[in-house]
């Protein structure tokens, strides 16, 4: 593959990536952004007749498929067999499209199961929880620019390479967010997804899947992190909460 088509795979992943994203915050808002063009699904519609068992199953079987794919393609030793049969430049862009794609699957295939688990009627309450909602959404966006968001998602990746550069060695940093907590933009997540007016039975599977897997994705990131900065990592991790800001322990 040409270093011209890896920039051009790169950036169009990237497009792919990016609208995957906002769709994703459409879909667990319950804003159909895309109902005029016949595609409105969000979490909680719209809901058919189903069998609730087979809806569980599927929405399960997703969030498992997504975490799976993440899970072992985000570890070193993956990276150095995929790298043999894809140019080691496009490695993190098609990381990013095979998760695009299941996200996009995800909308496509999910069940709402549309059960009410609760219902906040006040409207300061509910005003609250659409400004948490939103204020995830930001978090997780500023993270990935405090992470490097180009090299992130593949785009510097696909430019060094046309350019002939090498990518940097990754540094230990602390910027922002990361003073306060080891993992705001799973923090992010977190609260985007589980901070609604009306939690349905269906968006409560969502959130609680995505929840047991940045549990379990912490686990297997910071061991990486351990081995690539070492001490540094460990000393980090003593000062620093790992999902809830607080301020760090001194040295």
């Amino acid at each position: 593959m040409s270093k011209i088509l890896i920039l051009l795979y790169s950036i169009i992943t990237y497009f792919i990536f990016f609208a995957t994203f906002l769709y994703l915050v459409a879909f667990t808002g319950n804003f159909a952004v895309l109902a005029s063009f016949g595609f409105s699904n969000t979490i909680d519609g719209p809901a058919g007749a189903q069998n609730l068992g087979s809806a569980i199953l599927i929405n399960v079987g997703l969030i498992a498929l997504f975490g799976i794919q993440h899970s072992i393609m985000a570890r070193q030793w993956f990276k150095k067999r995929w790298t043999k049969i894809i140019p080691e430049p496009a490695e993190r862009s098609t990381f990013v499209l095979i998760t695009s794609l299941i996200l996009i699957l995800t909308f496509w295939q999910w069940r709402p199961i549309t059960d009410v688990v609760w219902a906040i009627q006040n409207d300061m309450l509910v005003i609250a929880m659409l400004g948490l909602f939103a204020l995830g959404w930001l978090v997780v966006l500023l993270s990935t620019f405090l992470l490097g968001h180009f090299e992130l998602f593949g785009l510097t990746q696909g430019w060094a390479n046309l350019q002939g550069h090498s990518i940097k060695a990754p540094s230990m940093r602390e910027p922002m967010f990361y003073k306060y907590m080891r993992h705001p933009l799973y923090f992010g997540f977190l609260l985007a997804f589980w901070a609604t007016p009306v939690m349905t039975l269906g968006h409560m599977i969502f959130a609680l899947g995505f929840t047991v897997y940045i549990l379990i994705a912490i686990r297997y990131e910071e061991a990486d992190l351990t081995e690539v900065f070492g001490a540094q990592y460990l000393e980090y991790k003593r000062r620093v909460s790992m999902l809830i800001p607080m301020p760090p322990k001194r040295h």
